[in-house]
């Protein structure tokens, strides 16, 4: 492979600029992500008086020392519950990652019980299901810390009670297809709480503090007049006893996660996966730490995404496929911490060259079993008299087919502009990339606020000029007003991955860290061998 030649000057005023406008975004990204923290952390004296431990801490204690864990989801729910930015907290109370426990790489979740005690919201719903999902499709042991007041009623809907059924089902799948499932209960979990123990295969549970009943002593009195105390009612001890439900009790916090790190050492999990060590490579000859400075905000300036590329994969080495052909959609062939990957990324909108090419490498990365990453900044397929005569329906359509079909791993990174069916045909949210990830300063959306104004005023003028009617240019104005800002503050990305449309926000400098523990994952859970089974672990 060749040796990309940058051309990026670190002392010019556009990097400079690029890199001072960048660093605003990622300080708010850290400041968003710190005010859950710091919500949570407020509670720390009451988790000291109960003597347990605070829910970061039990990840901290759960994970192996010095071994990666990468977080999903961590803007999820924000602006959801809360509209005000100034005080809408991220991370739906409920943290969630992939990360190591004694060598197996495994999905956990940790309830947030520092926040409205671990209360299911849409948020953390939207995450739980989607942590369920990644856990199914990478084979990945599911892990549960929890202490949950079970569904938050000061938000009821309907439908999300509905949606949060689903919960529970997947757990059952993810047992029926051979995927263990472990909870700790740490602290009281009620309702839909408690069934995230009773769906799982072992559950530990803390002496004196883990309790889980379907209905407390409040709804209880409630609904049927009987009175009890909470140890009675679903206290660990009874359950460990009495009704089955904990397989081991646990003395403290501390305890109950070295009790569930040798339920996983002893799964012998690694034995049926060639799990994938990583080859010899070499570290990019080109700092990640200047992807800050090349990418503008503005989407509209151009810049070589090879820039970006040759700062994310082995010795900034790569392949370009067909580089005089669709000029503006790239395909590389590179490697990724000793991997093969193929990387899909845009210098501007996909032409009928640019589909038919990318429709191609893509076929060819199938046959060989070699990943498919996605780098996002593309405001769609080209339009216009030639190109319609050129056939971009047929092609656009082509290369949506080779995304949708393609059998190996596909790893998207949004990176600048997402619009139209160029969202589609890069392998967006809808077309269920194995990981999604957002840079904080992309645009989404079907189409640019502005573009949408100008496409509705030609609209209402051209009605009106089929009935012979005059409109009021002031209502014109507002209208288009009205329409840029209904529809730029949907493409924001912090509102967008507050919504759960990615597997979360990271640090475009993290990139390549983040690109490797993906394919690292993808790659060990698809060389895995489970022993499934019909209906999934039974508690009798």
């Amino acid at each position: 492979m060749t040796v990309f030649e940058s051309k990026i000057n670190v002392s010019s005023e556009s990097y400079l600029t690029n890199r001072s406008e960048m660093f605003e975004l990622i300080e708010k990204m850290n400041s968003l992500l710190k005010r859950a923290e710091d919500l949570s952390e407020k509670r720390k004296p009451r988790f000291l008086e109960r003597n347990q431990l605070t829910p970061r801490d039990r990840l901290m204690h759960i994970l192996d020392a010095g071994m990666p864990f990468m977080e999903l989801g961590n803007m999820g729910g924000y602006l959801l519950d809360v509209e005000d930015r100034d005080k809408s907290v991220p991370g739906a109370s409920i943290i969630i990652g992939i990360g190591f426990i004694n060598g197996v790489r495994c999905m956990i979740i940790v309830d947030d019980s520092g926040i409205k005690a671990g209360a299911i919201t849409e948020g953390s719903g939207a995450k739980l299901a989607r942590a369920q999902d990644i856990a199914l499709q990478q084979k990945l042991p599911f892990i549960h810390l929890v202490e949950s007041a079970g569904a938050d009623l000061s938000r009821y809907h309907v439908e999300n009670w509905l949606n949060f059924g689903r919960l529970f089902g997947n757990l059952a799948k993810l047992s029926a297809a051979g995927i263990p499932t472990i909870a700790i209960l740490h602290g009281a979990s009620t309702a839909g709480g408690a069934y995230m123990t009773g769906m799982s295969d072992y559950v530990v549970a803390v002496k004196d503090r883990g309790r889980a009943f379907l209905a407390g002593q409040a709804l209880l009195k409630a609904a049927t007049g009987e009175e009890t105390d909470e140890e009675e009612l679903g206290g660990a001890k009874m359950h460990a006893s009495v009704s089955g439900l904990v397989e081991y009790l646990a003395e403290d916090d501390l305890s109950g996660l070295l009790i569930a790190r040798d339920i996983i050492d002893r799964l012998d999990w690694n034995k049926r996966s060639s799990v994938h060590k990583s080859a010899n490579f070499s570290e990019p000859i080109y700092n990640p730490d200047e992807i800050a400075g090349i990418v503008p905000l503005n989407y509209r300036k151009f810049y070589d995404v090879r820039e970006v590329i040759a700062r994310i994969v082995d010795g900034s080495e790569f392949d370009d496929f067909k580089p005089f052909y669709g000029e503006e959609t790239l395909c590389i062939q590179a490697k990724v911490h000793g991997k093969s990957c193929g990387i899909l990324a845009n210098n501007g909108a996909i032409d009928n060259d640019g589909a038919t090419k990318a429709s191609q490498f893509m076929q060819l990365c199938d046959q060989a079993d070699i990943p498919l990453v996605f780098l996002q900044n593309i405001t769609g397929f080209m339009v216009g008299r030639e190109h319609e005569q050129g056939g971009m329906i047929k092609n656009g359509s082509k290369m949506i087919q080779a995304v949708s079909n393609v059998r190996v791993p596909r790893i998207t990174f949004m990176i600048g502009a997402s619009f139209g069916a160029g969202n589609y045909g890069m392998s967006g949210y809808g077309y269920d990339p194995a990981f999604l990830f957002s840079w904080p300063n992309i645009q989404i959306g079907v189409m640019g606020g502005e573009q949408a104004a100008k496409t509705m005023t030609i609209v209402m003028e051209a009605a009106a000029e089929r009935r012979n009617q005059q409109i009021d240019k002031k209502i014109i104005e507002q209208q288009s007003k009205n329409i840029i800002e209904h529809f730029d503050k949907q493409s924001d990305a912090f509102y967008t991955s507050g919504l759960s449309m990615d597997d979360g926000l990271i640090d475009p400098r993290e990139t390549r860290k983040v690109l490797a523990f993906s394919i690292d994952t993808c790659l060990e859970g698809k060389n895995r061998s489970l022993q499934p089974n019909s209906f999934g672990v039974a508690r009798l």
